[in-house]
């Protein structure tokens, strides 16, 4: 075969074959095909698209290029669940060890953020001595013995997605539905998992900001990895605010660990968390239904039995053995802390979530670019939600910062973010619509 007749075919509309998928798959891992010839077959895809199997031999040939885990020794369903990306999306933290309390094994392989958006494996990274990256023995290991490990990708899971986005952050085709299926999936499907629930977020934080892009991205991903023979499933969660009320990697897992023991539970994220927890449990063969799933999913909330997983995993990552007692004490704190002043009296009528993310990057807590470093201490915390009652004594944010230059310029931007109006607007629904397998 010929790297340039595949690309020829692509451009000319036609649909290609497995094989020819998988030669240019195995040329993008061994480098058989230059950067040149993949860009072209990017930008060919990206305005011609792909049909569904295509986009099924496409993840398939990217799982395939690398290592692909075996869960065969355990006694109970493999699950997990991946978010599109969002603000104050901290879900995971307690999603994990949720499903794992309630008999499920969940090897959760995060990403890191970039652009608005935070990244699991950053928060995870503010745990001092937290192995985020582990060889696969420590993390088959923590799976287990805790029944979760959150984690980032190693170097042979999926290993042609790495190069392929590379060259597609870079040649504007990154925003190609097909493209950003296989990315995904690949790296689910080499995670060995047997189901999967898909998280994709509508609203101006999220990327997919127009409902019918995230709709059809929902679908896409539903679609194909049925095809691959995942079973899958997806809710669209509204990001028109952030989902919890702190921005920035520590605070957000204080947050968690909050929720986690009861301390305090932002409602949205409550109503989100317990949502996808019921899904997962239901695709686990855990729960007859969703009703079933959410009262399981809560039963091991409330009983404690989630943050005692959540606190086990911590530790067998290499982390403090008694960080979910005392979180902050290990977190670290950023020296400024500063609040954000209402404009005035009444209540948040809309926040431009987008604008809240890129106050937290500017702050230090995100990046622009895939090498940046972090500073895990700052953000933002005690975020009003909309319908939220601001004034005087109810600010709309604390910023956590390193100086207060970087205070005072987030306090800018929070205020730019925020609008208040006298009257309390109607509440959004957090979940807004269940993407179920193709029948």
């Amino acid at each position: 075969m010929l790297p340039q007749e595949i690309i020829r075919r692509k451009r000319d509309g036609k649909a290609l074959t497995p094989d020819e998928i998988g030669f240019f798959v195995k040329g993008l891992a061994d480098e058989s095909v230059t950067e040149g010839q993949v860009a072209a077959l990017a930008m060919a895809v990206f305005f011609n698209g792909m049909s569904r199997e295509e986009a099924v031999a496409l993840t398939l040939a990217m799982r395939d290029s690398g290592d692909v885990l075996s869960w065969d020794d355990l006694d109970g369903p493999i699950v997990d669940k991946h978010s599109t990306g969002g603000v104050g999306d901290n879900v995971s933290l307690m999603l994990a060890p949720i499903v794992a309390a309630c008999g499920a094994y969940v090897p959760m392989i995060s990403g890191r953020g970039l652009g608005h958006t935070g990244g699991t494996l950053d928060k995870m990274d503010s745990i001092p001595g937290y192995t985020s990256q582990p060889g696969n023995d420590l993390f088959g290991r923590t799976v287990r013995e805790v029944g979760c490990a959150i984690i980032g990708q190693t170097g042979n899971l999926a290993p042609a997605d790495k190069p392929f986005y590379a060259i597609r952050d870079v040649t504007a085709t990154v925003e190609s539905i097909p493209l950003i299926t296989a990315s995904i999936l690949s790296k689910k499907l080499a995670a060995g998992l047997k189901g999967l629930v898909l998280d994709v977020k509508s609203g101006n934080g999220a990327f997919m900001a127009k409902g019918r892009d995230a709709v059809a991205l929902a679908t896409s991903l539903v679609e194909v990895a049925n095809g691959a023979g995942l079973a899958t499933t997806a809710l669209l969660t509204d990001m028109n605010q952030p989902l919890a009320s702190a921005a920035g990697n520590a605070l957000e897992v204080i947050n968690a660990v909050d929720f986690l023991t009861g301390r305090a539970r932002d409602p949205r994220l409550e109503e989100v968390t317990l949502a996808l927890a019921s899904e997962m449990l239901v695709s686990a063969g855990l729960a007859g239904s969703r009703q079933e799933g959410e009262a399981s999913a809560r039963a091991a909330l409330d009983g404690g039995n989630a943050a005692e997983v959540f606190g086990r995993m911590v530790a067998s990552l290499g982390g403090p053995a008694n960080f979910v007692e005392d979180c902050r004490a290990h977190l670290p704190a950023a020296p400024v802390v500063k609040a954000v002043p209402a404009p005035g009296s009444g209540f948040v009528t809309a926040i431009d979530t987008r604008g809240i993310g890129v106050a937290v990057v500017a702050l230090g807590g995100g990046r622009t670019r895939p090498g940046d470093a972090i500073d895990h201490a700052v953000g933002l915390s005690d975020l009003a939600p909309v319908c939220g009652e601001v004034g005087p004594d109810a600010p709309l944010a604390m910023v956590h910062a390193r100086d207060d230059a970087a205070a005072e310029a987030a306090i800018a931007a929070v205020r730019e973010a925020y609008a208040v109006g006298e009257k309390r607007p109607s509440p959004g629904k957090p979940v807004l619509r269940h993407v179920g397998a193709p029948q």
